[in-house]
Protein backbone atom coordinates (compact mmCIF):
# COMPACT_ATOMS: atom_id res chain seq x y z
CA UNK A 1 0.00 0.00 0.00
CA UNK A 2 0.92 3.35 -0.74
CA UNK A 3 1.41 6.16 1.89
CA UNK A 4 1.84 9.79 1.34
CA UNK A 5 1.20 12.93 3.58
CA UNK A 6 1.28 16.06 2.64
CA UNK A 7 0.38 19.45 4.68
CA UNK A 8 -0.38 22.82 3.54
CA UNK A 9 0.62 25.81 5.84
CA UNK A 10 1.92 23.11 8.19
CA UNK A 11 5.28 21.62 8.74
CA UNK A 12 4.85 17.43 9.25
CA UNK A 13 7.07 16.46 11.74
CA UNK A 14 8.67 12.53 11.94
CA UNK A 15 6.19 11.85 14.43
CA UNK A 16 2.98 12.89 13.08
CA UNK A 17 3.68 10.87 9.68
CA UNK A 18 4.77 7.38 11.49
CA UNK A 19 1.41 7.82 13.73
CA UNK A 20 -1.25 8.59 10.78
CA UNK A 21 1.14 5.71 8.61
CA UNK A 22 0.34 3.74 11.49
CA UNK A 23 -3.03 4.72 11.73
CA UNK A 24 -3.96 4.29 7.79
CA UNK A 25 -1.75 0.72 7.86
CA UNK A 26 -4.95 -0.68 9.44
CA UNK A 27 -6.87 -0.03 6.61
CA UNK A 28 -6.97 -2.93 4.67
CA UNK A 29 -8.32 -5.09 7.14
CA UNK A 30 -11.69 -3.28 6.42
CA UNK A 31 -11.55 -3.23 2.78
CA UNK A 32 -8.92 -5.44 0.63
CA UNK A 33 -8.85 -3.61 -2.38
CA UNK A 34 -7.24 -0.35 -1.06
CA UNK A 35 -3.90 0.43 -2.29
CA UNK A 36 -3.38 4.50 -1.76
CA UNK A 37 -3.83 6.28 1.27
CA UNK A 38 -2.94 9.96 1.06
CA UNK A 39 -3.06 12.16 4.00
CA UNK A 40 -3.76 15.96 3.55
CA UNK A 41 -2.87 18.45 6.96
CA UNK A 42 -3.90 21.92 6.42
CA UNK A 43 -3.01 24.46 9.11
CA UNK A 44 -4.21 27.79 7.99
CA UNK A 45 -7.69 27.77 9.59
CA UNK A 46 -7.64 30.34 12.59
CA UNK A 47 -7.02 27.63 15.24
CA UNK A 48 -8.58 24.90 13.76
CA UNK A 49 -6.44 22.29 11.97
CA UNK A 50 -8.36 20.11 9.19
CA UNK A 51 -6.99 16.81 8.10
CA UNK A 52 -8.30 14.75 4.85
CA UNK A 53 -7.75 11.44 4.10
CA UNK A 54 -8.25 10.21 0.34
CA UNK A 55 -8.10 6.15 -0.25
CA UNK A 56 -7.98 5.02 -3.31
CA UNK A 57 -9.00 1.46 -4.08
CA UNK A 58 -9.18 -0.95 -7.41
CA UNK A 59 -11.45 -0.09 -9.65
CA UNK A 60 -11.49 3.25 -9.54
CA UNK A 61 -13.22 3.57 -6.14
CA UNK A 62 -12.39 6.78 -3.92
CA UNK A 63 -13.18 7.04 -0.42
CA UNK A 64 -12.90 10.28 1.30
CA UNK A 65 -13.07 11.29 4.76
CA UNK A 66 -12.43 15.40 6.26
CA UNK A 67 -12.27 16.55 9.74
CA UNK A 68 -11.43 19.14 11.96
CA UNK A 69 -10.50 20.36 15.09
CA UNK A 70 -7.43 21.72 17.36
CA UNK A 71 -5.47 18.65 17.76
CA UNK A 72 -3.75 17.39 14.67
CA UNK A 73 -3.74 13.54 16.67
CA UNK A 74 -7.53 13.38 17.24
CA UNK A 75 -8.32 14.53 14.00
CA UNK A 76 -6.14 11.94 12.48
CA UNK A 77 -7.78 9.31 14.89
CA UNK A 78 -11.54 10.64 14.24
CA UNK A 79 -10.74 10.47 10.52
CA UNK A 80 -9.48 6.74 10.48
CA UNK A 81 -12.67 5.95 12.27
CA UNK A 82 -14.96 7.95 10.42
CA UNK A 83 -13.22 5.71 7.06
CA UNK A 84 -13.21 2.60 8.64
CA UNK A 85 -17.00 2.89 9.12
CA UNK A 86 -17.62 4.38 5.69
CA UNK A 87 -15.15 1.16 4.32
CA UNK A 88 -17.41 -1.43 6.37
CA UNK A 89 -20.61 -0.30 5.15
CA UNK A 90 -19.31 -0.57 1.47
CA UNK A 91 -17.72 -4.10 1.87
CA UNK A 92 -21.39 -4.76 3.79
CA UNK A 93 -23.42 -3.70 0.61
CA UNK A 94 -20.98 -5.59 -1.80
CA UNK A 95 -20.62 -8.72 0.21
CA UNK A 96 -24.59 -8.54 0.71
CA UNK A 97 -25.24 -7.71 -3.43
CA UNK A 98 -22.69 -11.03 -4.53
CA UNK A 99 -24.65 -12.72 -1.87
CA UNK A 100 -28.37 -11.93 -2.28
CA UNK A 101 -30.71 -14.88 -2.18
CA UNK A 102 -31.64 -15.81 -5.81
CA UNK A 103 -34.77 -18.32 -4.73
CA UNK A 104 -37.14 -15.13 -4.70
CA UNK A 105 -36.16 -14.92 -8.70
CA UNK A 106 -38.21 -18.29 -9.45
Amino acid sequence: MLFTISGKHVRITDAIKSYAQEKTSKLPRFYDSINKVEVIIEGNHGVNTVVEIIASAEHNKIFIVSQSGQDAYKCIDTAVHKLQRQLRRIKGKERDSKHADNTKLQ
